[in-house]
């Protein structure tokens, strides 16, 4: 078990140092040398996680999507608005959320398959707004997948405006006014009139997600004196 987790943690460490790598340099202009300069590892330890930087680059968009979990709502259209404002807030200097935002706009090189970020973020959404329509929550004329890829595209390109203007220290504020506009074409009007919307929820949101895992990880710590 102990070596299961550190090859867990290892993984974890090659991928911020690829993704901080990425968000600096781009896919093409990223070496393997500054990522195992920058994770403190051997090529062995990278190599045996990751065959390519093509790999290790999916590996960080994958990751991307994963690492946005918030907690369940009773409205799930809730849930979605806060996944977003974590995500929005995350990208200010979260490593993998920065990364994996380059290069999946990143513009051209012909290297790496982008479309699977894209496609990956439709499929969440797409999942959370069923779950939605399911409950009641959005109108019956809204067509998902399309919503979904409305929402995915504009988030994309305000992200990259916010990134231009403020280094996305406004991407909050910016989602917040385009949640205000977009959902009252999709959301039942009782639902609607229930959604928190605030633009400081994605920082409190997320340091109420940091301190779970924070915590959780200490009893495992304990769990495992004990267990030794």
């Amino acid at each position: 078990m102990a070596q299961q987790d550190r090859a867990i943690r290892t993984r974890r460490v090659i991928l911020e140092a690829a993704a901080s790598v990425f968000d600096e340099q781009g896919y093409d202009r990223a070496t393997i040398a500054e990522v195992l300069e920058r994770a403190g590892m051997t090529k062995g330890a990278l190599y045996f996680h990751f065959a390519s930087k093509e790999q290790l680059a999916l590996a960080v968009l994958e990751e991307q999507v994963l690492d946005i979990a918030v907690e369940p709502q009773k409205i799930k259209l809730q849930e979605f608005v806060d996944s977003g404002q974590v995500l929005a807030f995350r990208l200010r200097s979260d490593p993998i959320q920065r990364g994996a935002a380059r290069l999946a706009v990143e513009q051209g090189s012909n290297h790496l398959d982008r479309k699977q970020s894209m496609l990956s973020w439709t499929r969440f959404v797409v999942g959370m707004l069923n779950e939605a329509r399911d409950r009641g929550e959005i109108l019956d004329s809204i067509v998902v997948q399309e919503s979904a890829e409305l929402f995915v595209g504009a988030f994309a390109g305000l992200q990259m405006m916010s990134q231009a203007l403020t280094n996305r220290a406004d991407l909050n504020r910016r989602l917040t006014i385009f949640f205000q506009h977009t959902l009252p074409s999709i959301a039942v009007p009782a639902i609607l009139a229930r959604l928190n919307l605030d633009a400081e929820r994605g920082a409190q949101l997320d340091a109420a997600l940091q301190g779970k895992v924070l915590a959780n990880a200490e009893t495992d710590a304990d769990a495992g004196v004990v267990a030794d």
